[in-house]
């Protein structure tokens, strides 16, 4: 068995790097591949915004010569800055079903936190704050949301085995057009829209929802500044981010909870296009954008994964009112389930709020921590 460090200036090992996942979960009908352009991006430390701020290394476990495994190991001053902490984070972990492999793999992540002052290692979390977190651990037979990892059932095992424990779980939840809310409830909404002075921001064209980003950072920042996993961004990282999701967004699904001329809560909801980059083997070009134009017509999927509400607005009814424009969202519309991705379990409220709406929850990701 051998670890090394990758070299991100070597194309082929990049290249071993990205290539692994795929040769790993070939055959798996639930896997869904990243486009190779994201994933190559990560690598390019003169243009990605992250090491501008922030440092991250890659290593690769390789036995006779083959990949067995891989992972990265992030140091993110901001993070660490925002929360007085001194915390590594490990991100794309891939293994085969291989304890040796991953054993070696977590020891080289954890000796470079070591040598860099750090004294937990949490993870799996991402560069961006748009990208999804944990290892999943139930609901292996459902296809992941876009952005959303899927992995094989034997990582739990290996990741504990390697010493790291469970830190915090992250569910995503299915809510059925069949599922109806009672008349009662958009009623409640719509006295608290009178009343308090909302109303809902919609959006004709992606141009328009440029116009609107510079008002939407700073809500986006409060609402989770708070939150264990919250990551500041710079202006170039948001950019990033907004350009990742541009690229998918449809101006009907954008919405915004305003109070006055203020974004106090915001909606995000996405076609589920994930099957469509199954068939793309994660590149665009010359193809692949005919399965995913192709996609967004035809799936009866939705992915809603960006809602919230402004902490000091979350007593005063708008929840009801976000809450009952996701059902409308869904209405009218042609998808029949919604997707709702990825919702801490520690936010009960939230929990709760989606439970009494008809959220059932059907995958569960895991966030684990080890100290140094």
């Amino acid at each position: 068995m051998h670890i090394r460090q990758l070299d991100t200036n070597n194309r082929r090992d990049v290249q071993r790097f990205i290539q692994f996942p795929f040769d790993l979960y070939r055959g798996c009908p639930q896997w869904v591949p990243p486009l190779a352009s994201d994933a190559k991006a990560v690598f390019n430390r003169r243009k990605h915004p992250f090491y501008r701020h922030s440092d991250a290394d890659f290593f690769l476990a390789e036995r006779d010569g083959r990949v067995v495994g891989r992972i990265a190991v992030l140091a993110h001053r901001l993070y660490n800055e925002h929360h007085n902490r001194r915390t590594a984070f490990f991100y794309l972990f891939e293994c085969e079903d291989d304890a040796e492999a991953a054993q070696g793999l977590f020891a080289a992540a954890c000796d470079w936190a070591r040598a860099r002052g750090l004294t937990e290692m949490k993870g799996p979390h991402g560069f961006l704050r748009s990208d999804g977190h944990g290892v999943l651990v139930e609901g292996f037979e459902h296809r992941p949301a876009m952005g959303i990892a899927y992995n094989y059932p034997y990582y739990d095992a290996l990741i504990t085995g390697a010493g790291f424990q469970g830190y915090d779980d992250f569910l995503s939840g299915r809510i059925d057009r069949g599922h109806e809310l009672p008349p009662r409830f958009f009623e409640i909404a719509e006295k608290v829209r009178e009343r308090r002075g909302f109303r809902i921001q919609e959006f004709r064209s992606k141009r328009e929802m440029r116009r609107w980003i510079p008002v939407v950072e700073p809500v986006l920042r409060a609402a989770f500044a708070d939150t264990d996993e919250f990551c500041p961004f710079t202006p170039e990282e948001f950019k990033q981010m907004v350009d990742q999701l541009i690229l998918v967004a449809e101006p009907r699904l954008i919405k915004l909870v305003m109070k006055g001329d203020q974004p106090v809560g915001f909606l995000f909801t996405f076609s589920d296009i994930s099957a469509a980059l199954q068939k793309t083997g994660g590149r665009l070009w010359p193809f692949g954008w005919i399965h995913i134009l192709r996609e967004f017509r035809r799936t009866d999927w939705a992915n809603i994964n960006g809602l919230g509400l402004l902490p000091e607005y979350q007593g005063m009814g708008a929840n009801a009112v976000l809450y009952a424009e996701l059902a409308k969202t869904l209405m009218d519309s042609q998808f029949n389930h919604g997707d709702i991705v990825q919702v801490s379990e520690a936010n009960l409220k939230s929990m709760g709020d989606m439970e009494a709406i008809g959220v059932k929850w059907y995958k569960r990701h895991r966030v684990y921590r080890k100290d140094l």
